[in-house]
């Protein structure tokens, strides 16, 4: 009964860790950017395009280079862990100047 519960309080905790996963946008492969609430194939080629030009090097520069993310999908992005240098769109230093 003991290896039960040890096995099930692991996969919870596998399971949280998953879940708060950060994505950064200069690394995730296509397949993680489909994944995402609020992309399809093209946003995901816009992005995949642009950074291919260069890294992002904030949230300003994703808004500014790829059409379709501005304020309010950075925040839906952000809120489900894609981070841009480490940073979430409300942590951005250029986000906050707004």
């Amino acid at each position: 009964m003991l290896k039960i519960i040890t096995g099930f309080l692991l996969a919870l905790a596998f399971l949280a860790t998953a879940w708060s996963q950060e994505l950064d946008l200069n690394k995730a492969s296509e397949m993680e950017l489909d994944g995402l609430n609020g992309v399809g194939p093209a946003l995901t080629r816009q992005v995949m395009n642009e950074r291919l030009k260069s890294p992002f090097k904030d949230w300003a520069d994703v808004s500014a280079r790829v059409k379709g993310i501005g304020p309010q999908k950075a925040k839906i992005l952000s809120a489900q862990g894609v981070r841009v240098q480490g940073l979430g769109f409300e942590a951005s230093p250029s986000a906050s100047k707004k």
